[in-house]
């Protein structure tokens, strides 16, 4: 008996498929271009980029998703969330209507896809990962959808081709009191009808907002977002699947494998490179030794926990000064007030004792001693949040490391209180993110508790903009806007300049 396999077709009579419809077949390399602002992402980039481009775009994204869950995480209403966002995108992922005729707009929109796709890539390789990052997406399809120009929007709609079913006269005519009473819309205010099946708008049906019979949802017209924003998380869902199946393939890339497994850790908790400006505050004179105990009011408290125990114990064990040196490095502090700031620090030990075993590991810190690149380099850099939430969990004695990690939550609750975190609700949500291992965004609610006034004040007179105010990930970003909220009006301590740079 002879078989024939009808799954393999004749190479020579297979059909010459349109290059962008292969996503998996060997790429011809042309630049696409962009005739809506909006995108849905269903044809990967196929044009050559630098890795510079792309690992930097893909951070600028990784921001701008980062914010969007943060905006989650604290309940911020959507009209909330697109106040705050509106300054970040603009910052990190600016993308203009046709109307606008800016010349970089093919070079916007250029970023936004190949970002996309990059961050695709980074997290596809778990569920967890690719239900955060379509969730995510899709709130920022949902906030740019809202604010497009409706005449491009309409346009951008008919060329998906959504296969919508318009109800005719006759059926509007026998569904009318359904139609009306479902969708809270008045008579004479509705006139187009679509029906689809109900499961494409699920927003909808759990709001009772369309009309369900036989299956079909009919939705008034003006509810035309939820049906494009669900149609775009079941693109992006069934496309992140496809993605984690073909990731074995890029095994074999060792230049892209680092980036993307960077990238992907960076979204649990962002991650953020120390900037010599966070160092340079206007309005702060060069930093003496003694002046740290003060200072300490505006550090984070990883770093006041390290203090506090340093004070109390006079001694820090190796991670906790490196941690704390570094950060006192990364504030202004010079190598010549550091080791004075140790030194009086470590009173109980003599002279000796410590030019023999510390005074070395301070300079080397600063890039003062040590190998070639050590000193060209000056040091080592302070550490971001990402590196101490992600660093092994101190040891018995040992202090380094985030407190909203490490500590349990009766001990994180009597540190926070001994700071000055008195309020019961406050302290009640701080657990509940450290509960879920939200430990950059617990943080940054005690920051936010702690300078509500000053920012209101900046938020109110528009001294600062919402980029001014994005989340903190980074302990010396972190004691720049403290020191300065707490100092406004003092010559220029109102300006903020560059805070929380993306790792590049």
């Amino acid at each position: 008996m002879i078989r024939h396999d009808y799954s393999r077709v004749d190479t020579k009579r297979r059909p010459n498929i349109d290059y962008k419809k292969r996503q998996f077949a060997k790429a011809e390399f042309q630049q696409q271009s962009y005739d809506h602002r909006l995108n849905f992402y269903t044809l990967p980039p196929t044009a050559e980029i630098t890795l510079e481009e792309f690992e930097t775009w893909a951070i600028s994204r990784l921001k701008v998703l980062s914010e969007l869950e943060a905006c989650s995480f604290r309940n911020r209403s959507p009209e909330e969330t697109a106040e705050y966002m509106t300054s970040i995108l603009s910052k990190h992922l600016p993308l203009h209507s046709n109307s606008s005729r800016i010349q970089s707009l093919q070079d916007e929109r250029r970023k936004d896809h190949y970002s996309h796709f990059i961050l695709r890539l980074a997290f596809s390789s778990t569920e967890d990962l690719r239900r955060r990052f379509s969730r995510l997406e899709t709130m920022l399809f949902r906030l740019r959808f809202r604010d497009d120009d409706f005449k491009e929007r309409q346009e951008f709609v008919k060329d998906l081709n959504l296969e919508w079913e318009e109800v005719d006269e006759d059926e509007k005519r026998e569904l009318k009191d359904q139609l009306m009473a479902a969708s809270g819309v008045r008579k004479g205010d509705e006139q187009e009808w679509i029906k689809v099946d109900w499961e494409r708008v699920p927003e909808l049906v759990e709001q009772r907002r369309a009309f369900l019979k036989r299956g079909k949802a009919y939705v008034p017209q003006r509810e035309q977002q939820s049906l494009v924003v669900a149609d775009f998380t079941k693109r992006l869902d069934e496309a992140l699947s496809l993605t984690a199946r073909a990731l074995p393939r890029l095994d074999e890339d060792d230049r892209l494998a680092p980036i993307l497994a960077h990238l992907s850790q960076s979204f649990n908790s962002p991650d953020a490179a120390y900037s010599s400006s966070d160092a340079d505050i206007e309005g702060l004179s060069a930093i003496r030794a003694g002046a740290i105990d003060t200072l300490s009011k505006s550090f984070p408290l990883c770093m006041q926990n390290l203090h506090m125990t340093l004070r109390a114990n006079s001694h820090l064990k190796h991670y906790g000064r490196l941690q704390y040196t570094l950060f006192l490095k990364g504030i202004g502090l010079s190598l010549e007030e550091c080791i004075i700031f140790w030194r009086k620090s470590f009173k109980l030990m003599t002279d000796d004792k410590f030019q023999k075993e510390y005074k070395y590991n301070i300079r080397h810190a600063y890039g003062d001693v040590g190998g070639d690149a050590n000193r060209r380099g000056r040091g080592y850099t302070p550490y971001s949040c990402h590196k101490i939430i992600t660093e092994p969990l101190p040891g018995p004695g040992q202090s380094h490391g985030c407190p909203y990690r490490t500590f349990n939550p009766e001990n994180l609750t009597a540190l926070l209180q001994r700071v000055g975190v008195q309020d019961r609700d406050l302290l009640k949500t701080v657990r509940e993110d450290v509960q879920k291992q939200r430990y950059h965004v617990a943080c940054n609610r005690v920051f936010e508790h702690a300078h509500k006034k000053e920012i209101k004040k900046v938020k109110d007179d528009g001294t600062w903009s919402a980029a001014d105010l994005d989340t903190i990930v980074h302990p010396n970003a972190y004691f720049k806007r403290s020191w300065l909220l707490k100092h406004l009006g003092e010559g220029n301590a109102g300006m903020v300049g560059g805070g929380d740079k993306m790792e590049e």
